[in-house]
């Protein structure tokens, strides 16, 4: 044991606290922008956990020595599963190293069980590692990419190699990134989310993600159909002061801390009083914000068609919001949604429950998808159809749709070789609501161009507005707060796959601190701000609902659900 303390003293080469520097805004914001201070546990914590490298401070040009995926027999149980993994490393540990100055390689383990991903990060809890989470929303036909079975979920603790600067993020941060990956190890891969503005300030709450964060697990658990697989992964490179020795250390610490009881995660959130549930902007500056929105919109010359505002709700409960509690409960209703938490090192957990894919790459295929408009699902089959008609023919909600699907069409058109779109207009049903949807495919014309596709399709109108650059110029004048990864791109890249969502549905949690709840409207012509305030409401009722006084603190927006008694429909116009 005193050699694992040894190597548990390894420096966070992360961001430096002297680096901490904030960007300034391209112009004056109308209002001074406001941070939450999390003081996390975790900086209580003395910091001998190793952390690893950051892979940003290599050489993103200098390919890698050795990428390899090295599959063990399977076992019957996670136990047996630690317990192999266990003595491989043991075995490496008194091996001669690779003879590589870099390299990755990643160990599995099938365990011949299916368990879920959540249940074995739940399991974790105790340690003070970075993690992550992702479940997908793949078609049921859709394999796992070892021709096996569908992967349905990851979780990830500690990170054999993370990537994260504070500049926005650029060509060579993926090249960073994907110097690491290979189409012949497609289960290596790097989850993460990047800023929705990457050139606002970054505030006090998001600092330890930066402008972009990403991992590649140090241990990670994937839930397939019918089994699993734990996998443990070293990764070094010695231009980045990160050794084979060093790194195989440090997992070997993590590995040791690990837990093979797995803790069933309870997807109920024990009732508990809210304390403080506090508006950032407040209702009168919300209205000031949609005024100058629709004074601006109105204009003969008006360029602006569309703009995105948000709101963050900061709620503190009498108990403690555990993270990973709510995105159990999240999980139970995300039928047709990606579920996702990222939690770096010392800092709170952003997780969501988002409808949005952003895109998706299968090699040189593309593939994206438009939504737009919003109604509530009937209570009836017959009521929800009626509904469904409305939203197919509500000329508003047709206008604000072709204006999302046209841009995003545009944009794949200028990197792809051709682009494709079916169906050009349907309806996608969720548990709570149902949208306008279009799905649009293409092939692009090389690999690289995937950083391109990232760049041009991010931000969609649907969370910021149109023109793009108009409404961004206009959110960063006029929003209190810092989005920070609220409705940026949160997924994973992978050497042969990756796959992005819009990280909307979402919230910024820290246990015994409370919870920063993200929502946006579109504001158009027409909109109204009282009744934009109260869909602001309405979507942030997934989280609210897992508390106590979810009655006395949605009252007033039930007045923008369905009135199934009045025979016109009443609508939610947008979907963030």
């Amino acid at each position: 044991m005193a050699v694992g303390v040894r190597h548990c003293t390894i420096r966070f080469m992360g961001l430096e606290s002297s680096s901490l520097m904030k960007y300034s805004l391209s112009s004056s914001p109308l209002y001074k922008k406001q941070s939450v201070h999390f003081t996390n546990s975790s900086q209580r914590y003395n910091r001998c956990c190793s952390l690893s490298m950051n892979g940003c401070q290599g050489d993103p040009r200098a390919p890698i020595g050795t990428i390899e995926t090295r599959t063990l027999p399977a076992v019957c149980s996670p136990a047996l599963a630690m317990e192999r993994l266990n003595s491989t490393i043991s075995d490496m540990i008194k091996s001669e190293p690779p003879p590589y100055n870099s390299g990755i390689i990643r160990l599995e383990v099938a365990i011949e069980e299916q368990i879920e991903a959540l249940e074995w990060l739940h399991a974790q809890k105790h340690l003070l590692l970075p993690r992550c989470f992702f479940s997908g929303r793949r078609p049921p036909s859709e394999m796992h990419p070892n021709g096996t079975s569908k992967l349905l979920s990851v979780a990830g603790v500690g990170s054999a190699v993370f990537f994260t600067h504070l500049h926005p993020f650029s060509f060579d941060d993926w090249r960073s990134i994907t110097r690491f990956l290979s189409k012949k190890c497609p289960l290596i891969r790097a989850y993460g989310a990047i800023r929705f503005d990457a050139t606002a300030n970054i505030a006090s709450e998001w600092s330890a993600f930066g402008s972009f964060y990403f991992m590649i697990p140090q241990v990670e658990f994937d839930e397939l159909e019918g089994s699993s697989i734990i996998a443990a992964t070293i990764a070094w490179d010695n231009a980045a002061s990160w050794t084979y020795q060093r790194a195989i250390d440090a997992l070997r610490v993590t590995i040791w801390q690990l837990s093979s009881v797995l803790m069933r995660v309870q997807k109920k959130v024990p009732h508990s009083h809210i304390l403080a549930n506090t508006h950032v902007p407040g209702k009168a500056s919300w209205d000031h914000a949609v005024k100058r929105a629709l004074q601006i919109i109105s204009r003969n010359d008006a360029i602006l068609t569309k703009v995105v505002l948000a709101r963050s709700t900061r709620v503190v409960t009498a108990a403690d919001i555990d993270p990973l509690t709510w995105l159990a409960c999240l999980k139970v209703e995300g039928e047709n949604a990606y579920q996702f938490c990222l939690q770096p090192p010392h800092s709170p957990a952003f997780i969501g429950n988002t409808p949005e894919q952003l895109f998706h790459r299968d090699r040189l295929s593309i593939c994206s998808e438009a939504l737009a408009g919003t109604r509530a699902r009937g209570v009836s089959e017959l009521l929800d159809l009626n509904i469904e008609q409305d939203l197919l023919s509500s000329a508003k909600d047709h206008n604000e749709f072709t204006i999302v699907r046209e841009c995003i069409r545009r944009r794949l058109e200028a990197v792809c070789s051709s682009v494709f779109i079916e169906p050009k207009k349907a309806i996608r049903k969720f548990p709570r609501v149902q949208h306008l949807y279009a799905r649009l495919r293409g092939r692009l014309q090389a690999e690289d161009d995937e950083f391109k596709i990232l760049s041009s399709v991010h931000p969609t109108p649907a969370v910021c507005g149109y023109p793009t650059e108009d409404a961004r110029a206009f959110i960063s004048e006029t929003e209190m707060f810092d989005r920070g990864m609220y409705a940026g791109p949160v997924g994973w890249f992978g050497g042969e796959e990756s796959e992005f969502a819009v990280g909307i549905r979402s919230a910024l949690v820290e246990k015994g601190l409370g919870a920063l709840i993200y929502a946006g409207t579109g504001i158009v012509e027409g909109s109204d701000s009282s009744l934009e305030w109260e869909e602001l409401e309405l979507k942030t009722s997934q989280f609210t609902k897992l508390m106590k006084l979810e009655a006395p603190l949605l009252t007033s927006g039930q007045c923008r659900t369905i009135n199934q008694n009045q025979k016109g429909l009443s609508c939610l116009q947008h979907h963030i």
